[in-house]
């Protein structure tokens, strides 16, 4: 806990009085001049780190990332947009307005030869998660990154998440610490900007191959990041990250979150275990959906857990929980994808073997589609304010 804390502090430092960006691009302020939006972002950022403003996504990367470096740990993260994200959050590498010269504030934080380095890739995804692939393989301690600008751009390099990284282990004993960052979530942004196809990943789950996670707080991911590189078993992980949530006020994290605790792979609910008759088990952004009518209604019979992650499923943690709540009889699952895609059908079973002879599991969320999402921004807020009535209607 110690060290957590020594690094959240440390990282926090380079985010403190920056007005100016490095001329000579070497990660040092020189005399240039910084873009006036990125100060205020920066001020920002060094009130989180100071613990005065809670933490957002962006920032917990970038404790996640400097902690790691200043351990002595590679970071290497590549990408369309990826140095300042497709979503304007990271900012990885700043720029002298005057003269273009980069700046890249985490360099500063390097110990024991360590590298941050990040790279804005083609949009050739196959190439570009075949090569960061084949890099992990070999800088085995290392954390390793690709991100998809959307998560539906995982389509382009699905061959190289089929044929090498989910079966590695089991054709050549090859392991990997890769991480694939996908951005997924129902925002109202039609097919092409909604799934990451959840549900292809989860199919390729077995014999403790690959990790899937779908966190929802800065400190879910700061953690995540962390045990990717500081765990024994070295196995691919992949993350569905949020658009929307990176700037929603709910989903901030308090600073001793990061210096305290670990990743949980599922989050309760402060409901009274007595008075719970339906409890709601999701993943990802439509927690905030669900939770923001729910706080409105004020009703204390419904308990929302939060799936955190899916692969390896923890059994264990669900089947506490679900025996917690005594008096639930109606177990529901409730997601934004369509049925016949998102997790319901790798959570079917898994959760019908945890229930017991009075308990009932009942799907909620959209109907079976051809297309990830609809096109009408329309139809999807009717589609969406329908599931959570649904999922919270008693």
């Amino acid at each position: 806990m110690e060290l957590y804390a020594a690094a959240v502090g440390s990282v926090a430092k380079w985010a403190t009085g920056v007005a100016v960006c490095g001329a000579d691009g070497k990660g040092k302020p020189g005399d240039g001049i910084l873009n006036p939006k990125m100060v205020g972002q920066m001020s920002r950022r060094a009130k989180m780190g100071a613990g005065e403003a809670p933490v957002d996504w962006g920032f917990a990367e970038g404790l996640a990332f400097g902690s790691l470096v200043m351990e002595g740990a590679a970071v290497q993260l590549s990408g369309q947009y990826s140095g300042r994200c497709t979503f304007s959050q990271r900012h990885a590498v700043m720029y002298d307005t005057r003269t273009g010269q980069p700046w890249i504030p985490l360099l500063e934080l390097c110990n024991n030869g360590a590298r941050f380095e990040v790279f804005d890739s083609s949009l050739s995804e196959a190439a570009v998660l075949g090569f960061e692939y084949g890099y992990s393989v070999v800088a085995r301690d290392g954390l390793t990154l690709w991100e998809a600008q959307f998560g539906d751009f995982a389509n382009g390099a699905q061959v190289i998440t089929d044929q090498f990284i989910a079966p590695a282990e089991d054709k050549w004993q090859q392991t990997s610490r890769l991480v694939s960052l996908l951005p997924h979530g129902y925002e109202g942004q039609g097919p092409e900007h909604s799934s990451a196809r959840l549900e292809r990943f989860l199919q390729l789950c077995a014999e403790d191959n690959i990790r899937v996670c779908y966190p929802t707080t800065p400190a879910q991911y700061f953690h995540l990041l962390r045990r990717q590189v500081k765990q024994e078993q070295r196995k691919a992980l992949f993350v569905m990250t949020p658009k929307s949530l990176l700037r929603l006020p709910q989903a901030t994290s308090s600073l001793d979150q990061f210096t305290q605790g670990g990743f949980y792979p599922v989050i309760g609910d402060a409901a009274d275990p007595g008075g719970v008759e339906r409890v709601v088990v999701c993943s990802g952004k439509v927690y905030y959906d669900l939770m923001a009518e729910h706080e409105k209604s004020g009703n204390g019979h419904i308990a929302i857990l939060r799936l955190e992650q899916f692969y390896p499923f923890p059994q264990m943690l669900l089947r506490q929980w679900l025996a917690a709540y005594t008096k639930a009889e109606e177990i529901i699952w409730a997601q934004e994808e369509p049925q016949n895609m998102g997790g319901w059908n790798f959570m079917r079973p898994r959760l019908e073997a945890l229930l017991d002879g009075r308990q009932e599991l009942r799907y909620v969320g959209r109907t079976a589609s051809a297309s990830p999402a609809t096109g009408s921004y329309t139809i999807h807020q009717l589609e969406q304010a329908q599931l959570v009535k649904e999922a919270l209607s008693l």
